[in-house]
């Protein structure tokens, strides 16, 4: 049997973090406040050019599965590297309570998949993300008997976006069932629907036993008009959906159930990480046994906690945040 609670499969990407000024963005040509994805070449450019670099094992699951650790809750994460520096680096990195399962591959033509976040003095991230090795891990990367034995298997829209991923995800959510657990997705990423729409729905109306999106995420993947017309399709394809709607209350529904989940409205200071959080946070709830409502509200504070500082993870002790909700 597996020792994970839950097991995260995602991208595993190093984010490489510096600080610099406006005219450092101007001069290399960075684009200001976005994320986009870069060549090779012009990764190890960045990447040579920053100073006082600080790493971090990162990746959109990474996150959710630091802040599953955190809780208390037993974390693996699926993803690929290589071995050389960084996927050394990432293979040992990973937080307190959450484990990297997967050995760097030698010998791998790509290098290991870093994101070059130039952070200016207004707080702004300008991400560079070159996808690197992560990007092709399959089906022959899955820990079966890991998999196997976990209660929740959590997946990343993202990694969706190439053959091997969606290999990837069909088998292991075929082995998580086969034990006994629930596998899930969390969309990521509207455009990473557009692209993949026809697969995404197979995805939510077959194996997927619960599916984490956002409004925009929803309604691109049944390209409704509107948010109610989407989610009516969406409870017809799959046992549990939750839509998080940006500041807005969070819809839950289950089996005929429905349940909003209220969340508190702070300035932002950073919200990289605010859906990682809100999955982690959710995940909580579902591995141990609460209501849907309960589940929404611990995602939402979760969430809300990331956001009032840097960095997409959490801390503050969550644990504690959900006791003075009432919540355990």
């Amino acid at each position: 049997m597996s020792g994970y609670s839950v097991i995260g499969m995602g991208n595993a990407i190093v984010d490489v973090l510096s600080h610099c000024d406006d005219s450092f963005l101007d001069h290399m040509g960075i684009e200001k406040g976005i994320m986009q994805l870069v060549e090779r070449e012009r990764a190890e450019t960045l990447y040579g050019a920053m100073e006082e670099r600080r790493q971090v094992a990162g990746g959109s699951v990474a996150n959710t599965l630091a802040g599953l650790g955190a809780l208390g809750v037993s974390a693996g994460l699926i993803g690929k590297v290589r071995d050389d520096a960084l996927g050394r680096f990432y293979a040992s990195a990973m937080p307190p309570g959450s484990t990297f399962l997967n050995e760097p591959v030698s010998g791998a033509q790509l290098p290991s998949s870093r994101s070059m976040i130039f952070v200016t003095p207004d707080g702004e991230r300008s991400m560079n993300t070159y996808l690197g090795i992560s990007a092709e891990l399959g089906a022959e990367d899955l820990p079966e008997e890991e998999v196997r034995g976990a209660d929740i298997l959590f997946l990343e829209g993202y990694l969706f976006d190439k053959s091997p991923g969606k290999q990837a995800f069909l088998r292991a959510a075929d082995l998580v069932r086969s034990g006994g657990g629930r596998a899930g997705i969390a969309l990521s990423d509207p455009f990473c629907v557009d692209r993949h729409r026809e697969d995404f729905r197979s995805l939510v109306a077959g194996p997927m036993d619960f599916v984490i999106g956002n409004r925009e995420e929803w309604m691109s993947l049944y390209q409704t008009e509107t948010l109610d017309a989407a989610m009516e399709l969406a409870v017809a394809d799959c046992d549990l959906v939750v839509c998080t709607r940006s500041g807005e209350s969070v819809w839950l529904f289950k089996d005929g159930e429905r349940a909003e989940a209220e969340v508190s409205r702070v300035v932002p200071v950073d919200a990289t990480g605010a859906g990682d959080q809100f999955a982690a946070g959710f995940l909580y709830g579902l591995v141990t046994g609460k209501d849907l409502e309960t589940c929404g509200r611990m995602g939402c504070i979760a969430a809300t906690e990331v956001i009032g500082h840097f960095g997409a993870r959490p801390e503050a002790d969550i644990k504690a945040l959900f006791r003075d909700a009432g919540l355990i």
